[in-house]
């Protein structure tokens, strides 16, 4: 607005030059003219500065603070909408573990009904074992357990017994003899904590049960209670 009435002041000054030599005759009127268009075009000038300068004091109008906040709530919602998108997009894996299986490759479609990975958990770790039926009355959950792998002949590692299966099955075909395939036995769960990694998926181990009940151990393969009952000899 500074600069407008400068220009105005200058405009005007010029105008009163033109207008008394003018009427002297040593200036056309078409110059005349042209000075006053000139003086008018900047005083209108002048004038929008001057109201937008009012508008910036004065600040926005309640109107376009009310336009302003709703069009921000739409950006907000849109973006709460693409970062559930982008969460929806992302896989997250419920639990530490490790990737056997990769199902799908990169650009495939996933759904939730297709895996696209298979995950091998890590902690606590278990061993499958098998109990015959005539066994079975003499182990409970939360028993505690020695896991001894022929890769570590000088150390056992300690776990408890976290699942024993209600069905019965015949001794998978991995058992050696023939006669021992056809018997009916209840697969068993060890579990155990591996913090330094030793034990790997898949290794052969012996497991030794201690008749050593503990309570509150559940089905899940959670750990069972520090209160146990003494173990028996043999």
């Amino acid at each position: 607005m500074a600069a407008a009435k400068a220009r105005v002041k200058n405009t005007r000054l010029n105008f009163e030059r033109i207008k008394k030599t003018s009427g002297a005759g040593a200036t056309s009127e078409q110059a005349m003219d042209n000075a006053r268009a000139q003086l008018d075009v900047d005083q209108a000038q002048l004038k929008v500065k001057e109201k937008a300068l009012n508008l910036a004091l004065e600040g926005p109008r309640k109107e376009d603070i009310a336009a302003a906040k709703n069009n921000l709530e739409v950006l907000k919602a849109s973006l709460e909408f693409l970062n559930i998108r982008l969460a929806d997009m992302t896989l997250i894996s419920p639990a530490a573990g490790v990737i056997q299986n990769r199902n799908l490759e990169p650009g495939e479609m996933a759904s939730p009904d297709r895996p696209v990975v298979t995950l091998a958990l890590t902690d606590p770790k278990w061993v499958r074992a098998y109990v015959p039926e005539p066994d079975l009355g003499r182990i409970n959950l939360g028993m505690k357990a020695k896991i001894l792998s022929d890769s570590f002949p000088d150390q056992s590692f300690e776990g408890w017994i976290g699942f024993i299966s209600p069905v019965a099955e015949f001794t998978p075909k991995t058992v050696e003899t023939e006669d021992l395939r056809t018997k009916l036995v209840y697969e068993v769960r060890v579990f155990v904590h591996d913090s330094k990694d030793l034990l790997r998926l898949g290794m052969p181990v012996t497991v030794i049960v201690d008749r050593t009940v503990s309570t509150g151990a559940s089905r899940d393969g959670g750990a069972p209670a520090q209160k146990t009952a003494k173990p028996d000899e043999g």
